[in-house]
């Protein structure tokens, strides 16, 4: 007898259960994924991208870290990226992050936590931009004000890491070769269930600063900015 015997045991019950109602549905599962989304989460156990838009297994591939961050040189993600959107074909990454998000409320923090201090540099990178926005959110009541700090965080995190998506050149190959192809930014309330469309929905190059925009030409690199 295993320690986790009982999710063993779960597995069991789940797969009997969904043959039941679809005596097919592992067979063609096994077939291939064929998925339309790719979402970008963060790793807390109470925002399952299935579970809270309905999808089923096979219909979502899945990227997940702490506060759903989008580093330009992080290889995992970026490969996960570069498999959805070459590979997969999706037509839409979602990057969904939610309020009340821990990595986030640490980040506004001044308290040491470890190795991943510097994972969250990321986004006091973001508060750094955005400070005048979020200290100008005054309560008398300072949890209520701390809380709503945090929840406005959340939500700016979620439209730079939907920018971070746009800025790879993975996404904008793509884009190049007519490729359909949205990246969308939501926030998911645990309080409630509900997704918010944070409304930045971004499907092209012309919808991006231009200072991102990488071309397919590589011009010559002027002769003062040569390393030689």
């Amino acid at each position: 007898m295993t320690l986790l015997a009982h999710l063993l045991e779960r597995n069991r019950k789940w797969s009997d259960e969904v043959k039941k109602n679809d005596p097919t549905f592992f067979s063609q599962l096994a077939e291939q994924q064929n998925p339309e989304y790719l979402w970008i989460g963060c790793s807390d156990s109470r925002v399952p991208a299935n579970q809270i838009t309905g999808l089923k297994p096979g219909e979502v591939f899945v990227h997940r870290n702490v506060a759903n961050i989008v580093p330009h040189a992080d290889l995992n993600c970026l490969s996960v990226l570069q498999y959805a959107v070459d590979v997969l074909k999706v037509k839409h990454i979602i990057v969904c992050g939610h309020y009340g998000c821990g990595g986030v409320r640490a980040a506004l923090s001044h308290q040491k936590f470890g190795l991943i201090d510097n994972w969250l540099r990321n986004i006091k990178d973001i508060y750094r931009q955005h400070r005048e926005k979020i200290d100008g959110i005054i309560e008398t009541d300072k949890t209520l004000q701390e809380n709503k700090r945090v929840n406005r965080l959340c939500e700016l995190n979620v439209i730079e890491q939907v920018n971070n998506v746009c800025h790879t050149t993975i996404v904008q190959d793509a884009w190049d070769r007519g490729q359909e192809l949205t990246v969308h930014g939501w926030i998911y309330s645990i309080r409630n269930g509900v997704i918010k469309d944070l409304n930045v929905s971004t499907a092209g190059k012309d919808q991006i600063s231009k200072i991102y925009r990488v071309e397919n030409e590589i011009d010559t690199i002027p002769a003062e900015a040569s390393p030689n």
